[in-house]
């Protein structure tokens, strides 16, 4: 379905007993609650053996690709990001300081989520923080991320507090409802990261010997926008992968095309999760593997493959000058190996759910149903993105693993 009719459309009533059951409930309580709720309770139980289990990386058969991620430096930001956190740690009370900081290689790492329940309470949760304390650490975003990426994600954040206004759910969805942690020490020299994650935004940040890794990712809006008159907020991912797909060949997009409906009679069983819906490189699928499906870029002529490219430059646009470059060479290097697949109408208008994927990249945007809109289908106003860099490099795990065998 199209988005034509908004989502105003499809706001609850105030009465309606799926926001009047969630109201007065904060962070802590709402996490409780959830437990025990039906559809919410059956999610965290699926997740839950999922967390602990040792990093291994998302692959495509099962098996490693050793030695794929070299270890350069790529022009990170670690100068600011050192100083922001630093900042960030002398904002802190001792006691909030040992909360916050975890082991560069902690399993923590692997905790974050993207629902608007909190399932672990990691680091330090920014609602909960005076104002000085939380500035300082939302500082970080500013000092590691490209201006456009820290300006996307302070907007995803404002636009989840938008949500919570309009439901009335302000103490579970609001601007500040989010989780950071610091991993290791922040140094120039010594590998070390933080993380972000809450409804709708998930950023893990490593440094490893001045080579910044910013993977998993999760970009997501319910609704798409702040203001009525704004532009969605994901839209240029949404218009560059229609652009992608219709220059595809016909015979390349009926391979590309694995269902043409977001939710088809034909799809395996468990195709559709109950969460994540089409996703398949969500949080907790760290260890997931996810074979190659569609066609592949080396069958692609040349304006398609320039749309390709066009598309992983918006993905990854989050990351500033020097990582973004190096990051783009290092998708480059694999180019012919990357599939694009796609689930859903082809219209202009249509929603849809696409996967890119190769040997260091996993690129994922999906359309959903509604969870605190109405819409029982999924809609252009609500939708998710990921970015995964499999074969274990998420969390900048390889690089910190190459680095530990060469330093003591």
């Amino acid at each position: 379905m199209s988005d034509d009719a908004g989502f105003r459309h499809y706001l609850y009533p105030s009465d309606d007993e799926r926001i009047v059951g969630l109201r007065g409930l904060d962070a802590y309580s709402y996490r409780e609650a959830a437990k025990h709720d039906a559809f919410t309770g059956d999610l965290i139980r699926g997740w839950q053996p999922l967390y602990p289990a040792e990093f291994v990386g998302v692959t495509s058969d099962g098996t490693i690709i050793p030695d794929l991620f070299e270890a350069a430096p790529n022009g990170a930001p670690v100068a600011a990001m050192v100083s922001a956190a630093t900042a960030a740690l002398a904002a802190l009370t001792p006691e909030q300081r040992e909360t916050l900081q975890y082991p560069v290689d902690a399993v923590e790492w692997q905790s974050w989520a993207n629902p608007e329940f909190m399932q672990h309470d990691t680091g330090l949760r920014l609602e909960f923080l005076n104002a000085d304390a939380r500035e300082a650490l939302l500082a970080l975003l500013d000092a590691t991320l490209s201006p456009q990426g820290a300006t996307l994600a302070r907007t995803l954040m404002h636009i989840n507090g938008h949500l919570g206004g309009l439901t009335g759910l302000e103490p579970i969805m609001n601007d500040l409802s989010y989780n950071v942690s610091l991993y290791g020490t922040p140094s120039l020299t010594e590998p070390w990261g933080w993380q972000i994650f809450g409804h709708h935004l998930a950023l893990n940040c490593a440094v490893v010997a001045d080579q910044l890794v910013i993977s998993p990712i999760f970009f997501g809006a319910e609704p798409d926008k702040l203001h009525d008159d704004d532009d969605p907020a994901l839209t240029p991912r949404v218009t560059k992968a229609r652009a992608l797909l219709a220059a595809l060949t016909p015979a390349q997009k009926n391979t590309a095309v694995l269902f043409e409906s977001m939710v088809d009679p034909a799809m395996p069983a468990g195709r559709i999760h109950p969460g994540d819906e089409r996703h398949l490189a969500g949080a907790f699928q760290d260890n997931r593997v996810i074979p190659y499906e569609g066609v592949r870029a080396s069958e692609l002529e040349a304006d398609a493959r320039d749309r390709l490219r066009e598309l992983v430059h918006e993905f990854i646009d989050y990351l500033p000058e020097g990582p973004a470059r190096a990051r783009q060479q290092e998708i480059e290097a694999h180019f012919d190996d990357t599939w694009i697949s796609w689930i859903g109408g082809t219209g202009p208008e249509d929603v849809f759910y696409i996967r890119v994927q190769s040997p260091v990249v996993i690129l994922e945007l999906d359309h959903h149903c509604g969870v605190f809109l109405s819409n029982t289908e999924p809609a252009g106003f609500h939708i998710h993105t990921i970015v995964r860099t499999p074969n274990g490099n998420d969390y900048g795990r390889a690089l910190l693993r190459r680095y530990e065998a060469t330093h003591d």
